[in-house]
């Protein structure tokens, strides 16, 4: 789950993150009255869920009340679009109003989690203010990392470290060794999978403080923090996605025109894998999980056909846990109440795969049946020739 930056910054600075002042502002009146409490001078950026917006022209500085009132007005209700946004950008709702400090250096710290070493790791780098996959491809030798044992945690002397490779000296260094520290803690307790600093701003006074924020968190631990999922923007979202996350099944937009329902990751990748390989391009990834339920398909055959771009579809089920006859009774139930206004594939095998068979076949509906993978790659590759 993905977070904006002014609800990230909420989160840092509970464990002693060093922040800007600033709130958030949904309109340009509000802007206004929030730079009269901590400007003059303050920056407006847009809260959107998506790096590059100041190269968009979502960050702006203002030197008083009036022309923050006057920015927000123009950055409020604007389609903004950025790198990370596609060429349809994305509708910026609200805005960070944030006191306007003195720049001396630009710094880079963030933590993620590295699974080939099955642990977090830090990385820091002096190139900050840029993407940092910029860095990594053109001058990898600016990046700093530290491996976190889990057990343990990260260690004084780990921070020490990336404060010295920074080049760091005096009260700023020790204030970069506390903000590492305070970063990781609120890392590991609110269980994120990325906590990024970019820029770690170094001020002429030599404080530090993050001036940009970004965080994403386990789904599967969000459980545990009631405060961080209420925080769960779903206007930012595909809204398919958001759909799909009702009903615990794992969506995911893509850019082609088959539409893909499968049970099982795995058997979801290679799916998708052949149907690229056959000559189309899946228009998503979805896996309705091992155990599915004949309501769970019902609600993801709703969404598959939802996606105005999905021209044909492949359902492709191995009945291990699930039974055939039990996804083919939910494919004919959701396809008699919404309509089948697309060519449809199914390939069963498994758990009473004939009985599934023969239920697709007697529904008195359209889908095309397919014995093997291959067979079903080829057929979709017919009905879409053309379209």
């Amino acid at each position: 789950m993905k977070i904006h930056e002014y609800q990230a910054k909420k989160i840092l600075s509970k464990f002693g993150v060093a922040i800007p002042k600033g709130e958030m502002a949904e309109n340009p009146a509000d802007a206004r009255k929030i730079a009269e409490k901590i400007g003059p001078k303050v920056v407006v950026k847009a809260q959107i869920h998506a790096g590059g917006r100041g190269k968009g022209g979502g960050v702006k500085l203002a030197d008083n009340p009036e022309q923050a009132e006057k920015i927000a007005a123009e950055i409020i209700g604007k389609i903004l679009v950025t790198h990370q946004t596609g060429p349809e950008g994305k509708l910026v709702r609200k805005v960070l109003v944030e006191e306007a400090l003195d720049i001396n250096r630009e710094l880079y710290i963030g933590i993620v989690i590295d699974r080939a070493k099955e642990s977090p790791v830090v990385m820091a780098s002096s190139e900050g203010g840029v993407e940092i996959e910029k860095v990594a491809s053109e001058t990898p030798e600016l990046i700093f990392k530290e491996y976190i044992h889990p057990g343990i945690g990260l260690q004084t002397f780990q921070a020490r470290k990336l404060a010295f490779k920074l080049g760091l000296q005096g009260d700023t260094f020790k204030k970069a060794v506390k903000f590492i520290r305070s970063l990781y803690q609120s890392f590991e307790a609110s269980d994120a999978s990325l906590a990024e600093i970019n820029p770690l701003l170094i001020t002429k006074r030599g404080d530090v403080l993050a001036l940009d924020a970004k965080m994403n968190f386990d789904d599967n631990a969000l459980l545990r923090h009631p405060d961080i999922q209420a925080m769960r923007d779903l206007t930012e979202e595909d809204p398919l996605e958001a759909e799909a996350a009702k009903y615990d099944l794992n969506y995911i937009k893509l850019d082609g025109n088959v539409g893909c329902m499968v049970n099982g990751a795995g058997l979801a990748m290679a799916t998708m894998d052949i149907i690229k390989y056959s000559g189309s391009m899946p228009a998503n990834f979805l896996d309705v999980g091992g155990g599915v339920s004949e309501e769970a398909v019902k609600n993801a055959f709703k969404i598959l056909v939802s996606d105005k771009d999905v021209e044909a579809a492949l359902i492709n089920i191995f009945g291990g846990i699930v039974r055939c006859d039990m996804v083919a009774n939910g494919i004919v139930n959701a396809a008699k109440e919404i309509g089948l206004n697309i060519p449809m594939v199914v390939r069963l095998e498994g758990t009473n795969v004939d009985l599934g068979k023969k239920i697709l076949q007697d529904s008195g509906l359209d889908f095309f049946p397919a014995s093997s993978m291959k067979e079903a790659a080829e057929k979709i590759v017919t009905l879409t020739a053309g379209k």
